[in-house]
């Protein structure tokens, strides 16, 4: 009887678990507040079933994200248990990479939809189709009026942290492989306070930013590449802190450490996006414009 019951496959069958419908649910009050937030800060409402939500938008952001977050934490927590218990086997870790890729991939098709958006914006600036467009820009890139953010000089501190962070988070993959348990608690550590610094660095440019983005098409294509960049830097530090965590705990092993492979890939695609960032949007895109300084 116990025969016929054993596991003669490689996948992994998981039990049934509450979290995707919870992080459904979750999902939609964060909706809910996100709207009803922005309808109020219009002076709108937004009625639901008769209901004004917009009084408390605030809250019912709160309480979506909080149990988003908690849903987070549970599930990556089964997730970790279910790799202890020995379900992660080749199959399943394989499995477990393809959906990081296509993840990532994912986020990529993000990027390029803002890229598209400044490319479209900065390279036909005095489109004849587009008469609105040649009035915002005056026909040439960066818009009439705009002062641009100095390359070579924050972004270019940026960069070389970026570039500094993809080393120590190689480092730190290179060390597990070779069970070096103290470079690998150190090469984490140092690219978790490299990306913090980075945030610090973009968060200080953005104060002192000589354009707003509302001001022009050029803030606005701006902040929203470069902005959606550093909230990937945020949830990447995040990432490689909760490994740093896990490996002071000993949970990583060489052979056994997707959750570790995974923030890695996840800070590689974030320095990779960030050089192409920093080429066109500002170096390429502040070339003959007049500098802020």
């Amino acid at each position: 009887m116990a025969d016929a019951h054993a596991k003669k496959h490689d996948y992994h069958i998981i039990d049934p678990s509450p979290w995707p419908f919870i992080a459904s649910v979750g999902a939609l009050i964060t909706a809910l507040g996100a709207i009803a937030w922005m309808r109020a800060s219009a002076g709108s409402e937004f009625t639901l079933f008769g209901v004004n939500l917009a009084g408390a938008n605030f809250w019912i952001f709160a309480v979506g994200m909080i149990i988003i977050l908690y849903t987070m934490f549970a599930w990556w927590s089964d997730t970790i248990k279910e790799a202890h218990e020995g379900h992660h086997t080749k199959v399943v870790s394989l499995h477990l990479r393809y959906g990081m890729i296509m993840f990532i991939a994912s986020e990529l098709m993000f990027f390029v939809a803002w890229f598209w958006a400044f490319f479209d914006a900065s390279l036909f600036p005095g489109d004849p189709a587009q008469v609105a467009r040649a009035e915002y820009t005056g026909g040439v890139w960066p818009p009439e009026g705009i002062e641009v953010l100095d390359p070579f000089h924050l972004p270019l501190y940026n960069t070389i942290i970026l570039l500094l962070s993809g080393t120590t988070v190689t480092w730190a993959h290179h060390a597990l492989l070779e069970n070096d348990r103290k470079g690998l608690v150190a090469g984490l550590a140092l690219t978790v306070a490299l990306g913090i610094l980075f945030s610090f660095v973009q968060a200080y440019e953005y104060l002192h930013a000589p354009f707003a983005f509302r001001d022009s098409i050029y803030g606005a294509t701006f902040f929203m590449a470069t902005g959606f960049h550093g909230f990937h830097v945020i949830v990447g530090t995040i990432f490689l802190a909760v490994c740093l965590l896990r490996a002071m705990a000993g949970d990583f092993t060489p052979k056994q450490h997707f959750g570790f492979e995974a923030a890695a890939w996840y800070w590689h695609f974030v320095d990779v996006v960030w050089l192409f960032l920093f080429t066109f949007i500002y170096v390429w895109a502040s070339a003959g414009a007049t500098i802020a300084h």
